[in-house]
This record gives C-alpha cells, structure tokens and sequence, in this order.
C-alpha cells in the first residue's frame, strides 16, 4: 500500500470507511445494542446470572408469537413447492448457517426425507460448521455459487437466516434464488432487514438486545431454532409425513427407532405384537404401510401401492381402500 492509498483509506476524506459504515450499521441493531443495566453481569454470582439469563431466554417465544402468520404463509408456500418435487434450502453463516444444517439433518431420520431434499448450505462448507471460515459471511457471490453448485431450480424453497439481516452471504442467497424464480424466506431477528426486504416472505422475530452484546448465537440463535422446527416440522406435516400427530414415516435406522417403529404403529392402530410385527415384515419395516395393512386389511403391496396413489398421505390412502378401518379414518 503506498503513502497516497493509505491516506485515502483512513483519513477523513473523502468519506467514511468501509470499517466506518460497518459499525454504523451494527449500531443501528437491535441485536447488537449495549445493555448498560448488565455492565457488571460478571461481578454477579452464578446462580443470578442463570436466572437473568433464563429469564431472558423465556422472552423469546413470545417474540416468534408475533410472526406467527408470516411463519404459517411461508410453510404453505415451502409445502406446495414441496409437493410439487422441490427442495428446502436453508443458508446462512455462522451460527445461523449451523441452525439451519442442524435442520436439516434432522429430516432424514425424523420424515425419512430423500437426500438433498432438506439441505443446509453454511457460508465456509462443512468446515464452518466446527470452524470459523474468516471472511465467508461477506460474500453474496459466493452464495450464488454455492446455491448453483446444487442446481437451484424454480421449484425449490430458500431459506435465508442471519441474526442481523445483513449478512451479505445470506441476503445474496436470497437475491440469487428469487431471480432464479424460487421461492425465498428472509428469517432475521431485526425489523426492517434487508434480508426480509429481499424476500418474498420476510420473517423478522426480534428478540432484543443480547445478554451479551452482540452474542447473536443467545436469543437470536434460540429463535432461529424454533422458526426453523416449525418451518421443516410442519411442512412434513402437510406433505402426509405424520398420521395425526405420530411420525409414521420415521426411518427405522438403529434399535431405538425400530422401537419406535412398533410403537408408532400401536398407537395408531391398537393391534397386538404380533399383527404389528406380521404387519411391518409385510413391508419392509415401512410404518405407514404397516399401519395401513392392519387398518385397511391389505397386504404390504397394496399398502405400498395405494400410499404412491396418495402422494404418501396415509389418510387419503386409507379412505381409498376398501379394508376395515378406512370409514373411520
């Protein structure tokens, strides 16, 4: 850097820095606000920290309360795309990167999702997500790369996520996707964003100053999770991935969940161990199908058979069979 570059960059003229704007900008968050009363948090004993801090922590559902409508009409909008073969993209950097990979390998196991149809892309890849990657957060273009690197098409769904609603990695993912023509959910916990301005379906839950300030990963991360389990968790719902409010597409993958398997399939049908039992190796250990050979009286090829008629909706596929159990369905 030469004599003359250095004084452009930091001298008074001939205008603020890019430092300068920056912390304007984080000035400006409701986030990243300077709780004065918490000055001396560190001089408290322990157990008065906790319940400061619990106390804090229990403001936040209220806070997602009031976007309750804004969360709801953006999971009808995700399921009809859904439905239609697209997928669910979370991105974000950070912390926020990491609440929406947590989601999404949550979906697999849980709704027996395929692979790739819940995907969380974090700012850095994979290795971001146990290491800070300096830098990745500031790069929409990197975020536009990344989102074509997993062929982003018109029908899929993404999710932007940033405390601030700033970050450039998520607000450039957001832009990117919405010129492609998909649908795009600015999730942020700051009102007037530019996250939720970019998209089409802005979802600000502001939570308030931190207990520490700026540590975006306390409240804010903790109303990121809660908006992400209600965005993935009742999407399945309306794409038939539950029967009432049981997980009958849970993939049996360890002793546990094969527990759970013939648990589920009491519960929705009442049947002793040993019809349930019959009833899963008729179908290859597929708890909707179980369900719907003991509710409907079918054998596991025709459970199969009418669930694909049903798009996977185990109600709409017990009233489409002829079996005992479909009336009362």
């Amino acid at each position: 850097m030469t004599t003359s570059q250095s004084a452009t960059s930091f001298g008074s003229e001939p205008g603020p820095s890019r430092h300068d704007e920056l912390r304007h900008q984080l000035d400006t968050l409701t986030t990243e606000a300077f709780r004065s009363e918490l000055a001396e948090i560190d001089r408290l004993p322990t157990l008065e920290i906790a319940r400061i801090m619990n106390g804090e922590d229990s403001t936040v559902p209220t806070a997602v309360a009031e976007r309750l409508p804004q969360i709801a009409a953006a999971i009808d909008a995700i399921a009809e795309r859904m439905a239609r073969g697209g997928r669910l993209l979370y991105v974000g950097a950070g912390t926020a990167g990491r609440m929406g990979v947590l989601d999404a390998s949550e979906c697999p196991p849980t709704f027996n999702t395929a692979p790739g149809q819940v995907t969380g892309v974090i700012a850095g890849g994979p290795d971001a997500m146990v290491n800070s990657v300096e830098g990745a957060e500031d790069s929409a273009e990197a975020a536009a790369a990344d989102l074509d690197a997993l062929g982003l098409t018109a029908e899929d769904s993404v999710v932007g996520i940033s405390a601030s609603g700033r970050t450039p990695y998520a607000v450039g993912a957001v832009e990117h996707a919405r010129s492609r023509g998909a649908l795009t959910v600015g999730l942020a916990c700051n009102e007037g964003s530019a996250l939720g301005a970019a998209a089409e379906h802005g979802i600000e839950v502001v939570v308030g100053p931190e207990l520490l300030t700026g540590s975006t990963r306390l409240k804010a991360g903790t109303a990121q999770k809660l908006v992400l389990n209600m965005l993935s968790t009742i999407t399945m719902i309306r794409l038939g991935k539950t029967y009432g409010n049981l997980m009958v597409d849970v993939r049996a993958s360890n002793e546990k969940l094969r527990a759970r398997s013939r648990r589920i399939v009491a519960l929705a049908t009442g049947a002793p161990d040993e019809e349930i039992e019959r009833a899963l190796a008729a179908t290859d250990g597929e708890v909707k199908a179980a369900i719907l050979t003991v509710l409907a009286g079918v054998d596991g090829p025709t459970a199969h058979r009418l669930l694909a008629e049903a798009h996977g909706h185990l109600r709409a596929a017990l009233t489409a069979a002829s079996g005992p159990g479909a009336a009362d369905a």
